[in-house]
């Protein structure tokens, strides 16, 4: 079981603290459960929690469970100027040992004092960018997106992206499948990629009051056909000027970028739960060919089509094999 440590940074924002139990603790893999979450402090007990309502927060751990972790999260805090430097010392050695770390939301500022972002990309709440940024020159800051991966350090944007962060971890340590059906548990979107927008000014166009929800829906059924800008304007039965226009004001994507990384990620779903050969399955998730396929995975994940399916697969035939994490780039399509 992959042991996953969040620290709670007083004052503490609730919602951040419940978001990776709530989503990785849903993870099953081959009837078991495929996460840990531990919660821990500068040391056990109550812990100041952020905002007007008067919750009480009571964690059961020390600093001392982070030795043990695969991966640590901090969660967002309130606390953006002097963070207890027992924290900040876990921090630094947790990542030093190859622990992977990652932050949500305004837990960015906590990583950075940590020095563990220095000279990487990182982002953080669009609306703490500017202070960010003046604070921390030597981290190269973007702040129009949910979630980034550089390394072993990832960060996430305002504290609904931690639920996009860790469908992310999912996706990362035990595929794309299992990372969907997480999703559908927890009622959120599929694995978004990192790079979607995470401030949309406009998410329902004001002119028409009208979504491009149900032209999503009608083209996630027929991946595998031609499905061009004309092709989704029709369907809306709006010009392509205001498909393309809508579509990034709802998803912050391009039509065509947001129908590519579905596609990978229905590649993905077909590599573990089936035995298809390549060339079928870049024909069923509208890819075209093996090469296409190849290519495009690979920006994706860091590995071939054949390599996803052994670290992935389950299918019966490849439920004995061992899993691994996939490494490589951010995930963004």
């Amino acid at each position: 079981m992959h042991r996953v440590v969040v620290i709670a940074v007083p004052p503490a924002t609730t919602f951040g603290l419940s978001i990776p139990e709530l989503v990785l603790g849903q993870t099953a893999v081959d009837g078991l459960l495929g996460y840990e979450v531990l919660v821990c402090s500068s040391q056990r007990g109550p812990v100041a929690t952020y905002g007007r309502a008067s919750l009480q927060v009571s964690v059961a751990h020390a600093l001392d469970v982070v030795d043990g972790a695969d991966t640590v999260i901090v969660t967002g805090t309130a606390a953006r100027e002097e963070v207890d430097s027992c924290i900040l010392t876990a921090l630094r050695h947790a990542a030093a040992a190859g622990k992977r770390v990652a932050s949500i939301c305004t837990g960015a500022f906590v990583l950075a004092q940590a020095g563990l972002l220095d000279g990487r990309e990182a982002t953080t709440y669009w609306l703490k960018s500017a202070e960010f940024a003046g604070r921390f020159p030597a981290v190269t800051l973007r702040p129009d997106v949910l979630y980034v991966e550089d390394g072993n350090i990832l960060t996430s944007a305002g504290l609904s992206a931690g639920i996009d962060l860790c469908l992310h971890l999912i996706r990362r340590d035990y595929g794309a499948a299992t990372a969907n059906a997480v999703a559908r548990l927890v009622v959120a979107a599929p694995v978004r990629p990192g790079g979607q927008a995470q401030f949309i000014e406009a998410p329902v166009p004001p002119e028409t009051g009208a979504s491009l929800a149900a032209t999503r829906a009608w083209a996630l059924e027929r991946l595998h056909e031609p499905l061009t800008r004309a092709t989704l304007a029709a369907h809306a039965r709006i010009s392509v000027r205001t498909l393309t226009r809508r579509f990034d004001a709802e998803t912050g994507l391009t039509p065509l970028q947001w129908v590519l990384h579905q596609r990978v990620n229905l590649a993905q779903e077909l590599l573990e739960t089936t035995e298809l050969p390549m060339d079928r399955i870049a024909q069923l998730s509208g890819l075209a060919t093996p090469d296409s396929l190849r290519q495009h995975l690979s920006r994706r994940t860091g590995l071939t089509p054949s390599a996803y399916r052994a670290a992935f697969t389950q299918s019966p035939a490849g439920r004995d094999r061992p899993r691994r994490r996939a490494r490589g780039s951010s995930g963004s399509a």
